[in-house]
């Protein structure tokens, strides 16, 4: 059987970025990466609530909820976007920062409207990411969890720029780059991200997972 591992997600762009991350492993070659690696909904796992206080706990509780319900392997991620001059908000509330159901797109509306009058200098930004990787054990309990965090400095943009990515990508500019997260390739993303590094701190314990 082939070793299958699953993703605590129902979002498309999460999943496209994990598997490309597992695609550059090389202790990985072997395996067809989009069979291996599925996402929670294929897995039959319903919405999950995030009801943590911290990207970790949340991280944590999605991964061991997966992995309870599966009796795989599941990695999952809770990740936002930390504003300075909002104290570090909308952070674990990105997600539906304009509202419970809202769209990426409502969510950055709302985010570049309450930040008009912030002066360049003034918007430094972080993406924030604690990746969870859970293994479950024979009791029901989990035999082992990892946790790595991975930030990507930068700032806000005033406008959006770009149709890559998802989430706040047209809007946030990396440290040291000229584009918006959403102009980069995915490689060219995943090689500075907030996720891609979280992952990437995770990527032995993975590869233990599959192999």
């Amino acid at each position: 059987m082939t070793a299958r591992i699953v993703l605590a997600s129902s979002n498309p762009g999460k999943l496209r970025e994990f598997r490309a991350l597992l695609a550059a492993q090389p202790q990985l070659a072997h395996l067809d990466i989009d069979s291996a690696v599925i996402d929670a909904k294929t897995a039959g796992v319903g919405d999950i609530p995030e009801t943590g206080a911290s990207f970790e706990e949340n991280s944590l509780l999605k991964a061991r909820a997966v992995a309870r319900h599966t009796g795989l392997p599941a990695v999952a991620d809770d990740s936002g976007l930390a504003v300075e001059v909002l104290g570090g908000a909308p952070g674990i509330f990105s997600a539906r920062w304009a509202g419970e159901n809202a769209s990426d797109e409502n969510n950055r509306r709302l985010l570049l409207a309450q930040l008009a009058d912030i002066a360049a200098e003034h918007r430094q930004a972080a993406f924030v990411c604690v990746a969870s990787l859970v293994i479950p054990g024979s009791s029901g309990a989990p035999a082992a969890e990892h946790t790595a965090e991975g930030r990507m400095p930068g700032s806000l943009l005033q406008a959006e720029r770009g149709d890559g990515g998802f989430g706040y990508d047209p809007i946030f500019q990396p440290a040291g780059e000229s584009r918006s997260a959403a102009e980069l390739t995915m490689e060219e993303k995943n090689a500075i991200s907030h996720r891609g590094r979280a992952f990437a701190a995770l990527a032995d314990r993975i590869v233990e997972a599959l192999s």
